[in-house]
């Protein structure tokens, strides 16, 4: 038996650690952003307030990016 774990093995481990991390930090975005603006998130999306759910999507996708990249190079 090898002492070493398989590459391949190895990648998805890290791409299912990324990715449980990547959903955590958008969460606590999320929950940190509700606090600071004046307004209730979750009523406004409701509402249809397109400009709210915009935001959440940029938010959402910044922070995606950001840990994509950050696990993407930890690979190397």
């Amino acid at each position: 038996m090898t002492t070493s774990v398989d590459p391949v093995v190895l990648n998805v481990l890290y791409a299912c650690m990324g990715g449980l991390l990547t959903l955590l930090f958008m969460w606590l975005g999320c929950k940190v952003f509700s606090h600071i603006v004046n307004f209730s998130i979750p009523e406004q999306l409701a509402k249809g307030n397109q400009a709210v759910g915009l935001m959440i999507m940029g938010m959402f996708i910044g922070i995606g990016t950001a840990m994509g990249l950050v696990i993407g190079l930890g690979l190397n």
